[in-house]
Protein backbone atom coordinates (compact mmCIF):
# COMPACT_ATOMS: atom_id res chain seq x y z
CA UNK A 1 0.00 0.00 0.00
CA UNK A 2 1.55 3.30 -0.98
CA UNK A 3 1.67 6.49 1.07
CA UNK A 4 -0.28 8.38 -1.53
CA UNK A 5 -3.33 6.20 -0.92
CA UNK A 6 -3.03 6.58 2.86
CA UNK A 7 -2.94 10.39 2.67
CA UNK A 8 -5.91 10.64 0.32
CA UNK A 9 -8.95 12.31 1.86
CA UNK A 10 -12.17 10.32 1.92
CA UNK A 11 -15.42 12.20 1.36
CA UNK A 12 -19.09 11.37 1.73
CA UNK A 13 -19.32 10.10 -1.86
CA UNK A 14 -16.63 7.50 -1.12
CA UNK A 15 -18.50 6.20 1.92
CA UNK A 16 -21.80 6.09 0.02
CA UNK A 17 -20.19 4.16 -2.84
CA UNK A 18 -18.69 1.73 -0.30
CA UNK A 19 -22.11 1.16 1.28
CA UNK A 20 -23.60 0.58 -2.17
CA UNK A 21 -20.85 -1.91 -3.08
CA UNK A 22 -21.28 -3.83 0.18
CA UNK A 23 -25.04 -4.08 -0.33
CA UNK A 24 -24.61 -4.92 -4.03
CA UNK A 25 -22.21 -7.82 -3.45
CA UNK A 26 -23.68 -9.07 -0.18
CA UNK A 27 -26.74 -10.77 -1.67
CA UNK A 28 -29.06 -8.85 0.64
CA UNK A 29 -31.47 -8.06 -2.21
CA UNK A 30 -31.05 -11.37 -4.07
CA UNK A 31 -34.61 -12.47 -3.23
CA UNK A 32 -36.13 -8.98 -3.16
CA UNK A 33 -39.37 -8.52 -5.06
CA UNK A 34 -39.81 -5.95 -7.80
CA UNK A 35 -37.21 -3.41 -8.82
CA UNK A 36 -35.10 -3.84 -5.66
CA UNK A 37 -33.47 -6.82 -7.38
CA UNK A 38 -31.35 -4.40 -9.42
CA UNK A 39 -29.38 -3.72 -6.21
CA UNK A 40 -28.00 -7.28 -6.23
CA UNK A 41 -25.00 -8.54 -8.16
CA UNK A 42 -26.34 -12.02 -8.97
CA UNK A 43 -29.70 -10.66 -10.16
CA UNK A 44 -28.07 -8.23 -12.60
CA UNK A 45 -25.50 -10.85 -13.57
CA UNK A 46 -28.41 -12.97 -14.76
CA UNK A 47 -28.29 -16.45 -16.23
CA UNK A 48 -28.08 -18.15 -19.60
CA UNK A 49 -31.17 -19.30 -21.42
CA UNK A 50 -31.97 -23.00 -21.65
CA UNK A 51 -31.82 -25.24 -24.70
CA UNK A 52 -34.73 -27.68 -24.73
CA UNK A 53 -33.62 -31.14 -25.74
CA UNK A 54 -35.25 -34.51 -26.32
CA UNK A 55 -37.91 -35.40 -23.80
CA UNK A 56 -38.26 -31.81 -22.66
CA UNK A 57 -34.93 -31.82 -20.84
CA UNK A 58 -33.22 -28.43 -20.63
CA UNK A 59 -29.51 -27.74 -20.99
CA UNK A 60 -27.21 -24.73 -20.95
CA UNK A 61 -24.92 -24.05 -23.89
CA UNK A 62 -22.32 -26.34 -22.23
CA UNK A 63 -24.59 -29.32 -22.68
CA UNK A 64 -23.90 -32.52 -20.73
CA UNK A 65 -21.21 -35.20 -20.83
CA UNK A 66 -18.41 -32.91 -21.98
CA UNK A 67 -14.80 -33.50 -20.97
CA UNK A 68 -11.25 -32.46 -21.72
CA UNK A 69 -9.96 -29.20 -23.13
CA UNK A 70 -13.14 -28.41 -25.07
CA UNK A 71 -15.38 -28.64 -22.02
CA UNK A 72 -12.80 -26.70 -20.00
CA UNK A 73 -12.91 -23.94 -22.61
CA UNK A 74 -16.70 -23.67 -22.37
CA UNK A 75 -16.47 -23.63 -18.57
CA UNK A 76 -13.95 -20.75 -18.74
CA UNK A 77 -16.15 -18.96 -21.27
CA UNK A 78 -19.02 -19.29 -18.81
CA UNK A 79 -17.02 -17.36 -16.17
CA UNK A 80 -16.13 -14.36 -18.33
CA UNK A 81 -19.38 -12.34 -17.95
CA UNK A 82 -19.35 -12.71 -14.14
CA UNK A 83 -15.74 -11.60 -13.74
CA UNK A 84 -16.07 -8.76 -16.28
CA UNK A 85 -19.21 -7.43 -14.63
CA UNK A 86 -17.74 -7.62 -11.11
CA UNK A 87 -14.55 -5.82 -12.14
CA UNK A 88 -16.54 -3.17 -13.98
CA UNK A 89 -18.58 -2.40 -10.86
CA UNK A 90 -15.41 -2.33 -8.75
CA UNK A 91 -13.78 0.09 -11.20
CA UNK A 92 -16.73 2.47 -10.88
CA UNK A 93 -16.89 2.41 -7.06
CA UNK A 94 -13.09 2.60 -6.90
CA UNK A 95 -13.21 5.77 -9.00
CA UNK A 96 -15.72 7.16 -6.49
CA UNK A 97 -13.35 6.35 -3.62
CA UNK A 98 -14.93 3.19 -2.18
CA UNK A 99 -11.57 1.40 -1.78
CA UNK A 100 -10.14 4.36 0.13
CA UNK A 101 -13.18 4.33 2.42
CA UNK A 102 -12.89 0.56 2.88
CA UNK A 103 -9.21 0.92 3.69
CA UNK A 104 -9.94 3.41 6.46
CA UNK A 105 -12.98 1.66 7.91
CA UNK A 106 -12.08 -2.03 7.57
CA UNK A 107 -8.30 -2.12 8.12
CA UNK A 108 -8.67 -1.93 11.93
CA UNK A 109 -10.86 -5.06 11.69
CA UNK A 110 -9.25 -7.10 8.92
CA UNK A 111 -5.61 -6.42 9.83
CA UNK A 112 -5.71 -8.14 13.24
CA UNK A 113 -8.33 -10.71 12.17
CA UNK A 114 -6.74 -11.89 8.90
CA UNK A 115 -3.59 -9.85 8.41
CA UNK A 116 -4.93 -8.14 5.28
CA UNK A 117 -5.79 -4.46 4.61
CA UNK A 118 -9.30 -3.01 4.56
CA UNK A 119 -9.09 -2.44 0.81
CA UNK A 120 -9.81 -6.17 0.42
CA UNK A 121 -13.23 -5.68 2.02
CA UNK A 122 -15.18 -5.52 -1.24
CA UNK A 123 -13.43 -8.57 -2.66
CA UNK A 124 -14.07 -10.43 0.60
CA UNK A 125 -17.79 -9.68 0.49
CA UNK A 126 -17.99 -10.51 -3.22
CA UNK A 127 -16.22 -13.85 -2.64
CA UNK A 128 -18.95 -14.90 -0.20
CA UNK A 129 -21.44 -14.71 -3.07
CA UNK A 130 -19.33 -15.50 -6.14
CA UNK A 131 -15.99 -17.30 -6.20
CA UNK A 132 -15.20 -15.92 -9.65
CA UNK A 133 -15.90 -12.31 -8.71
CA UNK A 134 -13.80 -12.64 -5.56
CA UNK A 135 -10.87 -14.13 -7.46
CA UNK A 136 -10.97 -11.48 -10.18
CA UNK A 137 -11.13 -8.64 -7.65
CA UNK A 138 -8.24 -10.14 -5.67
CA UNK A 139 -6.09 -10.20 -8.80
CA UNK A 140 -7.00 -6.57 -9.46
CA UNK A 141 -5.96 -5.60 -5.92
CA UNK A 142 -2.61 -7.34 -6.35
CA UNK A 143 -1.99 -5.81 -9.77
CA UNK A 144 -2.66 -2.35 -8.35
CA UNK A 145 -0.30 -3.10 -5.41
CA UNK A 146 -3.07 -2.76 -2.85
CA UNK A 147 -1.96 -6.08 -1.32
CA UNK A 148 1.37 -7.89 -1.14
CA UNK A 149 2.03 -11.42 -2.35
CA UNK A 150 1.74 -12.80 1.21
CA UNK A 151 -1.52 -10.93 1.78
CA UNK A 152 -2.85 -12.31 -1.48
CA UNK A 153 -1.94 -15.84 -0.38
CA UNK A 154 -3.68 -15.39 2.99
CA UNK A 155 -6.73 -13.90 1.31
CA UNK A 156 -6.83 -16.76 -1.20
CA UNK A 157 -6.79 -19.25 1.69
CA UNK A 158 -9.81 -17.47 3.18
CA UNK A 159 -11.69 -17.60 -0.13
CA UNK A 160 -10.70 -21.18 -0.95
CA UNK A 161 -12.35 -22.49 2.22
CA UNK A 162 -16.07 -22.82 1.40
CA UNK A 163 -15.97 -20.57 -1.66
CA UNK A 164 -19.16 -18.69 -2.52
CA UNK A 165 -20.35 -19.37 1.04
CA UNK A 166 -23.61 -17.44 1.05
CA UNK A 167 -24.78 -18.66 -2.36
CA UNK A 168 -23.87 -22.32 -1.83
CA UNK A 169 -25.02 -22.56 1.77
CA UNK A 170 -28.41 -20.90 1.50
CA UNK A 171 -29.17 -22.23 -1.99
CA UNK A 172 -28.02 -25.84 -1.53
CA UNK A 173 -27.01 -26.55 2.05
CA UNK A 174 -30.22 -25.09 3.47
CA UNK A 175 -32.15 -27.94 1.82
CA UNK A 176 -30.81 -30.25 4.54
CA UNK A 177 -32.86 -28.38 7.13
CA UNK A 178 -36.09 -29.45 5.40
CA UNK A 179 -35.31 -33.18 5.69
CA UNK A 180 -37.40 -35.31 8.03
CA UNK A 181 -36.40 -38.40 10.00
CA UNK A 182 -38.31 -41.71 9.76
CA UNK A 183 -40.53 -40.75 12.70
CA UNK A 184 -41.50 -37.47 11.04
CA UNK A 185 -39.31 -35.26 13.22
CA UNK A 186 -36.83 -32.81 11.75
CA UNK A 187 -33.54 -34.50 10.81
CA UNK A 188 -31.52 -31.35 11.57
CA UNK A 189 -32.47 -29.59 14.79
CA UNK A 190 -29.84 -26.84 15.04
CA UNK A 191 -30.79 -23.33 13.84
CA UNK A 192 -29.98 -22.56 10.20
CA UNK A 193 -27.44 -19.89 11.14
CA UNK A 194 -25.30 -22.12 13.39
CA UNK A 195 -23.53 -24.18 10.67
CA UNK A 196 -23.02 -20.97 8.68
CA UNK A 197 -21.25 -19.36 11.64
CA UNK A 198 -19.07 -22.47 12.03
CA UNK A 199 -18.13 -22.27 8.34
CA UNK A 200 -17.16 -18.61 8.69
CA UNK A 201 -15.06 -19.36 11.80
CA UNK A 202 -13.12 -22.02 9.94
CA UNK A 203 -12.63 -19.73 6.95
CA UNK A 204 -10.89 -17.31 9.32
CA UNK A 205 -9.04 -20.22 10.96
CA UNK A 206 -7.75 -21.48 7.59
CA UNK A 207 -6.58 -18.01 6.57
CA UNK A 208 -4.68 -17.63 9.84
CA UNK A 209 -3.06 -21.03 9.42
CA UNK A 210 -1.66 -19.77 6.13
CA UNK A 211 -0.72 -16.48 7.81
CA UNK A 212 1.29 -18.24 10.54
CA UNK A 213 2.90 -20.58 8.00
CA UNK A 214 4.11 -17.62 5.92
CA UNK A 215 5.52 -15.94 9.04
CA UNK A 216 7.33 -19.13 10.07
CA UNK A 217 8.72 -19.59 6.55
CA UNK A 218 9.98 -15.99 6.42
CA UNK A 219 11.72 -16.41 9.77
CA UNK A 220 13.55 -19.50 8.53
CA UNK A 221 14.76 -17.61 5.48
Amino acid sequence: MNEKNEQKKVGIVAYLSLIFAIVFFSGFFAKAAGWLGVLDFTVLNGDYGKIIGEGGKSFTFRGTGGYGAKDGFLFALNLIPTVMFALAVVSVVEYLGALDAARQLLTPLLRPLLGIPGSTGLALIASLQSTDAGAGMTKLLYDEKEITNDERTIFAAFQFTAGGTITNYFATGAALFALSAADGSMAVTVPLIVPFVVIMIFKVFGANLMRFYLKAASKKQ
